[in-house]
């Protein structure tokens, strides 16, 4: 018996890091994060500064949108 090898592209992995920081919105067109400064050090923020500049969602800018989409291909 022979095995017929086909050539296939390989699975592309999809960088895990990445997947836990950024997620792709409906249309597929924006990527979402998190804003930073939020983690500790959060006695002297203001209630203010917590609750309305860094509790939203942001968009990726547009330069690191390419090397985000690379890291994960198939969101």
């Amino acid at each position: 018996m022979s095995i017929l090898y086909i050539n296939i592209m390989p699975k592309l992995k999809t960088r895990k890091a990445a997947a836990k920081r950024f997620r792709v919105t409906g249309s597929g067109k924006k990527i979402v994060r998190r804003k930073a400064f939020k983690n500790h050090l959060l006695n002297h923020k203001s209630a203010e500064r917590k609750r309305r500049r860094l509790s939203n969602a942001a968009l990726v800018s547009e330069q690191d949108e390419p090397n985000v989409r690379l890291m994960l291909p198939y969101a």
